[in-house]
C-alpha cells in the first residue's frame, strides 16, 4: 500500500521542469515592458504564486502589461521548452496503479496548465484532478486550493501530502492539514523549503517515500 490514499502536487519545477521556459517569461516581460534586465533570483523569486502577483511585484501599477506579456510569450514558448523530469510519468503511473488519488495545486490558469499537458501527455495521464488560479479566490499559500482539491477527491488531509518545489507550496500544505513534501529540483534551493515534514533531492526518492509503507 503506498504511504498516502492521495497525493497532490504542484506543477512546475516539480512535476514539469519550466524552469527555463518561466525564466525566459519573467525575463522578455520585464525587458519588454519596463526596458529593465533583472538577475534569476529576481525574476523568479515569487515562482509558485499567482502570475498576476509575481508581476505586482516587478511593478504594481504595470502588473497587468507585464501579465500580458509574460503569458503571450509563454503560451508562444512552452512546447519549445518544457521538459519532462525523467522518472515523474512513471512514478504517478505507480500511484494510480497502486490506488492513490492524485491531483494536481498549481498557481497557473488552467489553459495555461493545459498547454504544459499537452506538451507532456504521459504526465497529464497519470492526473485525477486539477485545481488552477481560477478555482479559488486565495490561493497558495492559502490552504484554499489544497482543500479543494481534496474536497473534489473526497479525501481526507490526514491521509494525503501536498509535494512541491516553493516555500508557498509548504505553507499551503501545512495550513490544509496535509504532510508536506518539498523537492529540491525545482525553483527553489533546499533552506527554502527546510519548513517541509520531508525534503527530497531526486524522483526516485520521493517514488520510494510516497509508495513506502503508511505511517
Amino acid at each position: 500500500m503506498p504511504r498516502f490514499g492521495t497525493v497532490l502536487f504542484d506543477l512546475d519545477g516539480t512535476i514539469v521542469d519550466t524552469v527555463e521556459l518561466i525564466r525566459q517569461s519573467h525575463r522578455h516581460a520585464v525587458t519588454s515592458v519596463l526596458g529593465i534586465d533583472l538577475p534569476d533570483s529576481e525574476l523568479l523569486a515569487n515562482v509558485g504564486r499567482p502570475l498576476v502577483e509575481q508581476m505586482q511585484a516587478f511593478d504594481a501599477d504595470r502588473a497587468q502589461e507585464l501579465l500580458e506579456a509574460q503569458r503571450a510569450w509563454n503560451h508562444a514558448h512552452t512546447a519549445e521548452l518544457i521538459r519532462p523530469y525523467p522518472g515523474v510519468a512513471a512514478m504517478l503511473g505507480a500511484l494510480r496503479d497502486a490506488g492513490c488519488r492524485t491531483g494536481v495545486v498549481t498557481s497557473k490558469s488552467g489553459p495555461t496548465v493545459q498547454l504544459a499537458f499537452d506538451a507532456l501527455p504521459e504526465v497529464a495521464a497519470g492526473i485525477e484532478v486539477l485545481v488552477a488560479v481560477e478555482d479559488t479566490p486565495v490561493h497558495k499559500p492559502g490552504p484554499d486550493p489544497v482543500l479543494l482539491a481534496l474536497d473534489r477527491l473526497g479525501a481526507s488531509a490526514a491521509d494525503a501530502c501536498y509535494v512541491g518545489d516553493a516555500p508557498f507550496d509548504v505553507a499551503a500544505g501545512r495550513a490544509a492539514g496535509t504532510t508536506t513534501v518539498g523537492v529540491t529540483w525545482g525553483f527553489f534551493p533546499r533552506e527554502a523549503i527546510a519548513d517541509a515534514d520531508v525534503v527530497l533531492d531526486d524522483v526516485p526518492a520521493l517514488e520510494a517515500y510516497l509508495m513506502g509503507p503508511a505511517g
